[in-house]
Parts: structure tokens; C-alpha cells; sequence
């Protein structure tokens, strides 16, 4: 079985968000990383090149593929700040709503600005996360 490519790194965060070329999103990113951090008390960890993520689980599917992941994080993207985020469906669609301007997929929140969301939302949702995926995958 193939080896995830998204594991744990020891690389540096603050590197990371150093390499951001653009300012604006650079600060944003930053912010979050450090509402993240003091709202859950996960220390902030590179996973792959281009994640930050906050703690982690151990997840195993029914096809016996099995890994590690981040119980919240964030991403830089060209188009967008990329928030993955995890909840209950019809708790993460309440939160939604309350959130901001974004755009959603199935396991990621896309959003432009911090400016154009609610930050009390945004600690909410990734205090939810980190909660969900406990109760979701409990050896953790």
C-alpha cells in the first residue's frame, strides 16, 4: 500500500509563512495559525511542504489503508487561505452559515481575507474539529 505523501514534518512553521509572497495573506495566515494554537492548545506542525496543522489522529479505513492527519489546519493556497476543518455535517453547515464570506467544499473552507469572517466562528470551529475527530477516531 502506498505511503501517505501529508505526514508530520519537523520543517518550520514560521518558515512556511515566511515563504507566503504575499503580505496580506502572510499576516492572515499568521493570526490564524496563533488563534488556532491558543484556543486549542495545539502546538502548530508543518505536515507535507505546504500544511500547518494542529495536533493529530490515526485514522484506519475499512479498505485497511490507515494514517496520520491533522485534527485542524490551515494552508496558503494561490486562490485562498484553505481551512480544513471537520464536524458533524449538520453542525459544520450551522457553523457555516455564521462564518462569513467563504466558499465550501466537502472537508476544506475556503476563505480571502480574515477580514471577511467571524474570528469567534473560526475559533469555534476548529475547537469543534479538534473535539469531532477525538470522538471520531478515540486512540487518539
Amino acid at each position: 500500500m502506498a505511503k501517505n505523501k501529508t505526514v508530520e514534518t519537523q520543517d518550520s512553521v514560521q518558515a512556511y509563512l515566511d515563504l507566503i509572497a504575499d503580505e496580506k495573506k502572510q499576516h492572515d495566515c499568521a493570526e490564524i495559525v496563533a488563534l488556532i494554537s491558543q484556543h486549542t492548545g495545539l502546538e502548530p506542525k508543518m505536515w507535507g511542504s505546504a500544511i500547518i496543522g494542529f495536533g493529530s489522529y490515526h485514522y484506519k479505513y475499512a479498505s485497511g489503508r490507515e494514517g496520520d492527519a491533522p485534527l485542524a489546519g490551515l494552508s496558503a493556497r494561490i486562490n485562498a487561505i484553505t481551512l480544513y476543518l471537520a464536524d458533524d455535517p449538520v453542525q459544520k453547515e450551522a457553523m457555516l452559515k455564521r462564518l462569513g464570506k467563504h466558499k465550501a467544499g466537502k472537508s476544506c473552507v475556503y476563505i480571502q481575507k480574515l477580514e471577511d469572517i467571524n474570528k469567534d466562528v473560526l475559533i469555534e470551529m476548529a475547537s469543534n474539529s479538534v473535539s469531532y475527530l477525538k470522538k471520531q477516531y478515540p486512540s487518539t
